[in-house]
């Protein structure tokens, strides 16, 4: 189990810009890994509510457990390793192993409420260490949907935001809102939301 605090920024891409990223950067194919993100929450949609989100990813056959929630600056992980077997238990029931990442949740969720999986956005991820930071750029599926995008994680907000706006402003991309991950999946498999 570890806690971090994640400071991170991001824009959405076109295609067009992804690809001239690619090549700016140097990146090929093999500079890419798969990971899977596999969402849950109550009915109610608990979680979401208080700005948090629970995931399991899955990469290079390792499965790790995150809660994320609001603090101070950035968001609180909370993450904890699975095995595949408590990996699967978690998909078919949305019962959480034991640990800090359940204590965590208890606090957003009632014993009357249950967990359940709402299912999985799968990314294509390269991430190589720029200036202050680690650069990613992701091209991700989900539910008929592709999209394309840029991350900066810092360990410090302001420089952060200020080498990422150069970054966007030098290779002539515009700023566009962009919501996390699991707002974006909502947002598709529930556009009334």
């Amino acid at each position: 189990m570890s806690q971090n605090i994640e400071i991170e920024y991001k824009n959405l891409l076109t295609e067009t810009e992804f690809n001239f990223l690619l090549s700016y950067f140097k990146l090929e194919a093999g500079h890419f890994k798969k990971q899977v993100n596999h969402y849950f929450d109550t009915p109610s949609f608990t979680l979401k509510d208080s700005g948090s989100a629970l995931r399991i990813r899955e990469k290079d056959h390792e499965f790790e457990l995150t809660l994320k929630q609001p603090a101070q600056q950035g968001l609180l992980e909370t993450n904890q390793i699975l095995t595949d077997a408590q990996k699967k238990e978690a998909l078919i029931t949305g019962k959480l192993p034991e640990g800090e990442v359940k204590d965590a949740v208890s606090s957003f969720i009632h014993d009357s409420e249950q967990l359940q999986y709402f299912g999985s956005l799968t990314t294509m991820r390269a991430e190589f260490r720029y200036k202050e930071g680690l650069l990613v750029l992701d091209h991700s599926f989900y539910f008929n949907t592709e999209d394309f995008e840029l991350e900066y994680e810092v360990t410090d907000a302001s420089e952060g935001l200020q080498i990422f706006s150069n970054l966007l402003t030098d290779l002539n991309i515009p700023v566009r809102h962009t919501d996390n991950k699991i707002k974006r999946f909502y947002a598709k498999k529930y556009p009334l939301l």
